[in-house]
């Protein structure tokens, strides 16, 4: 292994409580759909929805995040993606708890292994916001909490299968695990000979800017791992001044930023949007990754946008923008062992 940094850097949280560190900004999210409507502006005609929503997916915002919301406003794109509404407890044909099948493809707990070359480990059962759509808001994360003897099995796993070259730590959100606990993680991967890549799915950097702290840092610069980092940003406004020093820090350490987003009615369904989000990101050193069509998860079809109108959207952003900021149009699909591409063609086949 490669010897540990040294690394300094300045504060992150411009937007944050002066002093408070990431663990503390964690646990002092709003999680109380009244606080959430006081801290936003908005009267009490909302709260039956809001307590509705919140009974079937709990809210949790934490006030860095908030701070990017404008108060008053209900259509406001970052609170549409946090605030609990009443359409959430509506059952609606062909929205199910578990969208992907992942059950199907979780050889042990806290593992699931559905693609050729890589594996997924369920990090952490917790995030830092709760998006309404979120595709494992009904995951049964009680049976994936990973002990260290899970762990050591996990390990195991993935020491005995030379196909692997790519391990994904996800959740949840893997980044809500402390840094000992990671550093500890991260090392074994490293051991492995036949991994080339580390890869995280994250909200954390996006939502407590914070998180990207020195001692995270630390263990990602000690890794011989190519690491990637893949953000979840829907929206340009969710990008400030403190994530963009998250990012920049992320980089200065070699990691590689992508982006994967989620087309959503009321939040990005809008051609200008995604543009704007597009060129927001590559500012902030982040690459368009994937744009994903809602997976049908029970209580947020509301959020869905039509596979013709996503098409439509997706066209008109490929004339505006160049390739490399055109994330690709995708769905997942379950049984297939690849991301599916959302495609003209794919439409008229269904419609024949």
């Amino acid at each position: 292994m490669q010897p540990v940094q040294t690394i300094s850097f300045s504060p992150a949280g411009d937007d944050s409580a002066p002093g408070q560190s990431w663990q503390s900004q964690l646990s002092g999210a709003i999680r109380d759909p009244k606080a959430l409507l006081a801290a936003v502006g908005l009267d009490e005609r909302w709260l039956p929805g809001a307590e509705g929503g919140h009974q079937a997916f709990e809210v949790r915002v934490p006030l860095a995040y908030l701070s990017r919301i404008k108060k008053g406003d209900p259509g406001d794109p970052l609170l549409r993606q946090v605030l609990p509404l009443e359409h959430e407890t509506h059952a609606v044909a062909g929205y199910v708890t578990d969208p992907l099948e992942e059950a199907d493809h979780t050889p042990m707990a806290g593992l699931i292994h559905k693609y050729a070359t890589r594996v997924l480990m369920i990090t952490s059962g917790a995030c830092a916001i709760n998006c309404r759509y979120c595709f494992r808001r009904h995951f049964p994360y009680e049976d994936h909490a990973a002990s260290r003897a899970q762990w050591g099995k996990t390990l195991d796993y993935l020491r005995d299968d030379d196909s692997l070259i790519e391990a994904i730590l996800s959740g949840g959100d893997p980044l809500v695990s402390s840094d000992t606990r990671l550093a500890w993680l991260v090392g074994e991967l490293d051991a492995i000979p036949h991994l080339k890549r580390l890869r995280l799915h994250t909200r954390l950097p996006v939502v407590i800017p914070d998180r990207v702290d020195d001692a995270m840092l630390e263990w990602l610069a000690n890794t011989r791992l190519q690491k990637v980092v893949v953000l979840h940003i829907n929206h340009a406004n969710e990008i400030d001044d403190s994530v963009m020093k998250a990012c920049e820090r992320l980089r200065s350490v070699g990691v590689t930023l992508l982006n994967q987003s989620v087309l959503l009615r009321g939040v990005n369904d809008d051609v200008t949007v995604l543009r704007a989000l597009s060129e927001r990101l590559f500012e902030a050193g982040i690459l368009p990754y994937y744009l994903h069509v809602l997976d049908p998860v029970a209580g947020a079809a509301h959020f869905n946008v039509p596979d013709s109108e996503a098409m439509a959207l997706h066209d008109s952003l490929g004339e505006q923008l160049p390739g490399f900021l055109l994330p690709r149009l995708v769905r997942e699909v379950p049984g297939d062992r690849a991301k599916t591409p959302v495609r003209a063609d794919s439409l008229r086949q269904a419609s024949d």
